[in-house]
């Protein structure tokens, strides 16, 4: 069991999903306490520390790791660097919290996973839809047994707008930087491995994805282990909003978890029917979700437990976007033993 008082967390990389764990650990995660945030934009980092009161900012992330008071690192840098900061927090003996993915490739994950094994800290990978409400629904409704064998699954993940196409060309492309999301999701509903999957893909919405060779509307079907049988469509562009949907049919029924919007007023008249559209960017669609798996992260320290979203976690979904990446690239199905 470790300490009863609050764990001393420090945050490397203030970006936009920094800033928001940053400001979670602060308000809303109960026992943490941020102690320190590390950006290599100095002023960013500083901005951050005054605006949360955290005590230190530091462009250089070692300061963190060299403090033996603090327990925790959180991991939001850009995925190039995940790796190499998860060995070297393991290695400092530290407790982590990384972004997703841990590397676009197997060979580095398998690295720090490795250096985590080793070291006999905790490392919580950030799949935060696992903790949405309605998500987490669906699953407890599955695994209660209310559906029955799962037969069929289908994930709709579409975004109102698309990434700058300067992130599209480092972000490893669709499969690894969006759809990894319904891959993981895929995993934790069926409770079952992928085994094959088939990809096909096309751009519709901006030519610049063509010239980063990838796509920007995508549709994936993936085999089970089980047996059971999904479909994940995605677009970068649902000019209605964050269109997030999940369905899965099974021998005694079927269980679905629709949009989140502001309200749920329809108003009908002689004219039209008019509902509130989902709501639009991922923040406010996931704002619960976030909260929920820092708080989980900083338990599973507390209380010295297996973080819920454990190194295979972060593994599994890579392996499966790889295999769509060469499924589209191959036109044909792959099967997860040749990645």
């Amino acid at each position: 069991m470790a300490s009863a008082g609050k764990i001393k967390v420090g945050i490397i990389g203030a970006g936009r999903i920094g800033k928001l764990h940053a400001e979670h650990l602060k308000f809303a995660i109960k026992n943490s306490e941020p102690v320190a945030i590390a950006d290599i934009i100095k002023g960013t980092a500083e901005e951050t520390a005054k605006q949360l009161n955290i005590p230190t900012a530091t462009i250089d992330y070692r300061k963190i790791l060299d403090d033996r008071a603090i327990a925790a690192v959180v991991i939001c840098t850009s995925t190039d660097t995940h790796s190499q900061l998860i060995q070297e927090a393991a290695a400092a003996g530290k407790h982590i919290f990384c972004e997703k993915p841990i590397d676009l490739t197997l060979e580095k994950i398998h690295q720090a996973l490795q250096a985590v094994e080793q070291a006999g800290v905790k490392l919580q990978v950030g799949f935060n839809r696992r903790f949405d409400p309605n998500f987490r629904g669906v699953k407890e409704l599955i695994a209660a047994g209310k559906i029955g064998q799962p037969h069929l699954l289908r994930i709709t993940s579409r975004d109102p707008a698309p990434p700058p196409i300067e992130y599209i060309r480092s972000s490893g492309g669709i499969f690894l930087d969006m759809t990894i999301h319904d891959f993981d999701m895929a995993r934790y509903l069926i409770g079952s491995e992928v085994e094959e999957i088939y990809a096909v893909g096309n751009v519709f919405i901006d030519s610049h994805f063509r010239d980063a060779d990838d796509v920007d509307t995508a549709l994936t079907t993936l085999k089970f282990e089980s047996g059971a049988i999904g479909t994940i469509d995605n677009s970068r562009k649902a000019v209605y909003g964050y269109d997030q949907r999940v369905e899965v049919f099974g021998s005694l029924g079927m269980v679905q978890a629709a949009n989140k919007t502001p309200d749920n007023l329809t108003i009908m008249t002689a004219e039209s029917v008019h509902s509130a559209k989902p709501l639009y960017f991922f923040l406010e669609r996931y704002k619960e979700s976030f909260i929920a798996e820092m708080q989980a992260f900083i338990d599973a320290i507390i209380n010295d437990t297996e973080p819920p979203v454990t190194g295979k976690d972060g593994l599994m979904p890579v392996i499966i976007a790889l295999a769509a990446k060469k499924s589209l690239a191959k036109n044909r199905p792959v099967k997860l033993t040749e990645i």
